[in-house]
């Protein structure tokens, strides 16, 4: 099947010829057809098959009527809406929208937080078809009666499941109480759950569910590979997977915002140019660490899973889990940054003990057992192999392991990291030395005899009684010392 036989209008097939597109993937096939009908459509597809033109295409075809060159904003009303969890997905799809649009007279625009919000307030005023934008900055714009939503006849929940787990469902609900009821909706993601098909019973009507592989599978051409190494170890294989393999292109997913910082700046001290991109930076330092990384200038890019969903790279060869996410899913958009459009791509992940529940997870979701690789100089516990003997005293000899072992036998519940073999002898030989005593504390010997009722008593100096100052009375109860009583007579 070719795009011309979809019955897409001739201005969107002049721009997909210029794109050097013939053929439709196998979403785009079934799902544009649908979209064309104006049904309510959810759509499951692996990640990097073209969701984005599955409803981009369809939904330029039927806006087509509404297509004019009035310099009145009037003629402009929002007619398109489409929801993106995060600022870098908002981008991608926008720029999909304008690719396939520049034929026609079609308005369109992307609004997002984290940058100057007056820019997107000119653009909305000037008149907009097809808005772009994530929940936030579209509820900022509605407060500020910026833009108005009473004619969108056309509304596309993209990732819907991050949405759910970025905590935006609040905010999708708010939107949807704005819209028209009479719309075309449409869902489209790579995963869907349970909790994602309640929200679709909500807002859609009857919707069509749309499969072309089985629920949260990946691209055949990604292969899958991990290495075991504890925690404090993981820097360093990663720098030596980076120089060894000499990787020019490597995204490097970590779960916080902290830790890609700090990885980075790290990477960077080890000589490999690396930079961070998290949801903590300015849109402005996230759009210039992935320009650099895109143009070559950056090595290693460094991301939480912020930058899992929306980042659309040519030719990406190499994803590398520095850390496996919590959410067996994550891993699937991760991933899904490489082999796309058919293309070959590498997924490795570097497992701590800690995270074998993790990736027994990940096994269980993706139903297969990934392939463990063991790298010159590494064993299965992060130790030296014999191909690459310890330095003296340095971080291969059983410091660093012992370290190692303590760390990760307190994340998980037990000892065992504590109870290793014995530290091994600094100068090499076989011949292990005790290790070095705790020092002993001196101790009163009557603390630590047995306890015997009545010896402490008739053993011990009796304390005498305290004396009164009052004619050496007794002393009185302590409360009486706060008024003590008056002893001379009356007057």
């Amino acid at each position: 099947m070719e795009f011309k036989e979809l019955g897409l209008a001739e201005e969107l097939l002049r721009a997909i010829a210029e794109e050097g597109y013939v053929e439709p993937t196998p979403i785009q096939a079934k799902a544009i057809p649908l979209v064309l009908l104006g049904k309510d459509l959810m759509g499951a597809a692996q990640t990097g098959t073209g969701k984005t033109a599955s409803f981009t295409l369809p939904l330029l075809h039927r806006m087509k009527a509404h297509a004019n060159t009035s310099a009145s904003p009037a003629r402009h009303p929002i007619r398109a809406l489409i929801l993106t969890p995060t600022r870098e997905l908002a981008v991608q799809v926008w720029e999909s929208v304008r690719t396939y649009s520049r034929h026609l007279p079609l308005r369109s625009t992307v609004v997002y937080g984290g940058v100057d919000i007056q820019p997107q307030i000119q653009d909305l005023r000037a008149g907009v078809e097809i808005l772009v934008a994530t929940p936030g900055r579209l509820l900022d714009h509605v407060q500020q009666k910026t833009l108005q939503l009473g004619q969108v006849e056309f509304l596309v929940l993209d990732e819907a499941d991050r949405m759910l787990d970025m905590g935006f469902i609040p905010d999708i609900k708010r939107i949807l109480a704005l819209l028209p009821a009479r719309r075309q909706s449409l869902l489209f993601s790579a995963t869907f759950s349970e909790d994602i098909r309640k929200l679709a019973d909500d807002f859609m009507r009857e919707p069509i569910m749309v499969e072309v592989a089985r629920r949260n599978s990946v691209t055949e051409t990604v292969t899958h590979a991990l290495y075991r190494v504890p925690e404090l170890r993981k820097r360093e294989l990663l720098a030596r997977l980076v120089l060894d393999r000499d990787l020019k292109q490597v995204l490097v997913f970590v779960r916080t915002r902290l830790g890609a910082n700090r990885l980075a700046h790290q990477l960077v001290r080890d000589g490999i140019d690396a930079t961070a991109i998290h949801s903590n930076r300015t849109q402005a330092e996230r759009t210039e660490a992935l320009q650099a990384f895109k143009d070559g200038k950056v090595r290693v890019l460094v991301a939480t899973d912020v930058a899992a969903r929306g980042l659309d790279i040519d030719s990406l060869p190499c994803v590398i889990n520095f850390e496996l996410p919590h959410v067996p899913e994550d891993y699937v958009h991760r991933i899904g940054r490489t082999g796309r459009a058919g293309q070959s791509g590498e997924a490795i992940s570097l497992v701590s003990p800690a995270e074998q529940e993790l990736l027994e997870r990940i096994e269980k979701l993706l139903k297969a057992t990934i392939e463990e690789r063991v790298l010159a100089g590494f064993d299965g516990e992060g130790r030296p192999s014999a191909a690459r003997p310890p330095r003296e005293g340095g971080r291969d000899g059983g410091r660093e392991g012992r370290r190692d072992g303590g760390r990760e036998g307190g994340r998980d519940g037990s000892r065992e990291g504590r109870s290793e073999s014995p530290r091994p002898p600094r100068d090499g030989t076989a011949a292990a030395r005790s290790p070095r005593p705790a020092p002993r504390r001196e101790e009163d010997p009557f603390f630590s005899k047995p306890y015997e009722a009545g010896e402490a008593a008739d053993k011990t100096e009796r304390t005498p009684a305290p004396v009164s100052p009052v004619r050496g009375a007794a002393a009185r109860p302590v409360a009486a010392l706060f008024r003590p009583p008056v002893t001379g007579p009356k007057r």
